[in-house]
């Protein structure tokens, strides 16, 4: 059964640019190494850049992402920091990212304001999307989209989910886990807005030109839309 969309509309932000190549860091020690990869993810057209790493202790995480946020910045590109408000909050992050046992989304919205971008993962419940939208969460995420060797264990979200998230959701859709060049076009023409990825991208022989890749089928998909019209 579709919903309507939440009565309580908020400003913007920088939504308008969640479609395309979501890059999400890796479990990396290494802060230059980790700068390089991500200043390369940029270059190759990476819309966004989260900041996730299970790894680090609270000063690494701190150090990388005061690295990441100023490398971002300089590239107008919205950063986003993974289940970790008070992270976000000290280095006035541009989002924040949570999960189901992470903060609850209200508060994490009455918290971190309302000119912040705000997302949550949803999994393979089209009903928690709802219930985190209209409890303040710009946008939803639903994976794993593929089998994940960053979350084996991960629940399978079906391509027809998102069809249905997109149908009749009013906000971007974004899908993640085991997303690869090879299956991604799937996810686009289903109309995901943007593509949460890991292993794909950071571990490629050429990260610049593996983000390339991805934001082209963005840019193609796109216009064969416009050219259908």
């Amino acid at each position: 059964m579709s919903r309507a969309p939440a009565s309580v509309e908020r400003p913007a932000r920088a939504l308008g640019r969640l479609r395309g190549l979501y890059a999400v860091t890796p479990d990396e020690t290494d802060t230059h190494s980790l700068v390089d990869k991500v200043r390369m993810a940029l270059a190759g057209g990476a819309s966004l850049v989260q900041y996730r790493n299970k790894a680090a202790d609270t000063a690494l995480q701190r150090e990388q992402g005061a690295a990441l946020l100023k490398l971002c910045r300089a590239a107008d590109v919205p950063f986003i920091i993974n289940d970790n408000l008070d992270l976000a909050a000290s280095l006035d992050a541009d989002g924040l990212h949570l999960g189901a046992g992470d903060t609850a989304i209200a508060a994490a919205r009455a918290q971190w304001g309302e000119d912040k971008i705000l997302g949550a993962s949803c999994y393979d419940r089209l009903a928690l999307a709802f219930a985190v939208r209209d409890a303040g969460a710009d946008y939803v995420a639903f994976g794993s989209a593929f089998p994940s060797r960053t979350k084996p264990e991960a629940v399978r979200a079906p391509l027809q989910l998102y069809r249905e998230a997109k149908a009749q959701l009013a906000c971007p859709v974004v899908a993640i886990g085991g997303i690869t060049t090879s299956n991604a076009r799937s996810l686009i023409n289903a109309g995901v807005d943007a593509l949460a990825v890991i292993s794909a991208v950071f571990d490629a022989p050429n990260v610049e030109h593996r983000a390339r890749e991805f934001a082209r089928m963005f840019n193609v998909h796109d216009l064969e839309k416009r050219s259908a019209l």
